[in-house]
């Protein structure tokens, strides 16, 4: 029981020891030709949305709200690889996976 214990205590430093590697990674997501791009770090927290003036009137607001999710997901896409890259680096793996 006390090495099932250890093996968890183990297993969330190791966790925490990854989530604070992947905070210094940043990645950004680029849309409607470089006009939206939105900045995340590797904890898939938003740091920074840059939206094209030019998007900003009442009439481009449905091509907004498409170009803000379209960079989003393509951050998204680009720090979830960085994430599998690093864990992959640091040889974490939970068991069973």
């Amino acid at each position: 029981m006390f090495n099932k214990l250890k093996q968890f205590k183990d297993l969330r430093s190791q966790a925490k020891q990854i989530k604070d590697v992947l905070g210094q990674e940043t990645t950004q997501g680029e849309a409607d030709w470089g006009k939206v791009k939105v900045k995340i770090n590797g904890n898939q927290e938003i740091l920074n949305i840059e939206i094209d003036p030019e998007l900003l009137s009442p009439d481009k607001k449905e091509k907004l709200e498409s170009a803000i999710k379209e960079a989003t997901n393509d951050a998204i896409k680009k720090v979830q690889r960085i994430m599998a890259e690093k864990m992959r680096e640091s040889g974490f793996s939970l068991p069973g996976m």
